[in-house]
């Protein structure tokens, strides 16, 4: 979020593939500047846990305005068009993690936030949605997904569809809260961290450029989403366990 927030300061404006604002939202340098520093605010207070529950509930917030407002201005992009439809994805599935985050910080916030259990499934279940549409993407695009993967990586396409499942797989699995949705979720997260050291840090250190930065910290925070959401599901696949 601080690296987000970041970057849009940096830019001066909304760009595309940074979420959540998406690029053609009006308010230019100014709204640029309030979201940087509003996102640079709550992950700072995640970060060194004061007023934690308060910066994931303005992230969480924040990032399904956003969400609502792309589906309800550009609601055939995200519906017909994939470029678009991955814009509204990452800010929901982020969304739903800063959600669920809420349960395991401290807090004395008042009535809003005293309820995390609800905040929790919220959450959980804006990830999983994310990401069967996710996986349904794998196979849309199979083969423009496919020249992302590293050459020296054998069998390109197989990880692709692998993939793929893996994201619906985990989805359902975490929508039901059975069938290992914890253990699924630890291993999503191990996947996108992989991603981000294998994939996108050598090719945002190879090519320098504002977008495959902005790809890198994208799959990075999806990793720590994973591990957010791994988090709060069942150990028995019986209930959610909260404190």
């Amino acid at each position: 979020m601080i690296f987000f927030g970041i970057q849009y300061v940096r830019a001066g404006n909304y760009v595309g593939g940074l979420p959540p604002v998406p690029p053609w939202a009006p308010g230019a340098r100014v709204g640029a500047d309030l979201t940087g520093v509003l996102l640079m605010a709550g992950g700072a207070s995640i970060l060194i846990g004061k007023r934690a529950r308060a910066g994931a509930a303005l992230i969480g917030w924040f990032f399904l305005l956003c969400v609502i407002d792309m589906v309800l201005t550009h609601w055939h992009g995200v519906l017909y068009d994939g470029v678009d439809r991955t814009r509204a994805l990452e800010p929901l599935a982020l969304s739903g993690a800063a959600f669920a985050l809420i349960s395991l910080l401290p807090s004395r916030l008042g009535l809003l936030l005293r309820s995390p259990g609800w905040w929790t499934r919220f959450g959980c279940r804006l990830f999983a949605l994310a990401l069967i549409v996710f996986g349904y993407q794998h196979y849309l695009y199979a083969s423009f997904i496919a020249t992302l993967v590293p050459a020296w990586i054998p069998f390109h396409s197989f990880w692709v569809y692998f993939t793929g499942v893996g994201f619906v797989v985990t989805g359902l699995a975490i929508l039901v809260e059975r069938f290992g949705a914890r253990l699924a979720s630890t291993w999503l997260g191990i996947m996108f961290l992989l991603w981000f050291v294998l994939l996108h840090i050598p090719r945002a250190v190879k090519m320098n450029t504002r977008d495959e930065w902005n790809s890198a910290f994208v799959a990075l925070a999806m990793a720590g989403a994973s591990f957010i959401v791994a988090r709060v599901m069942p150990v028995n696949d019986s209930a959610i366990s909260l404190r």
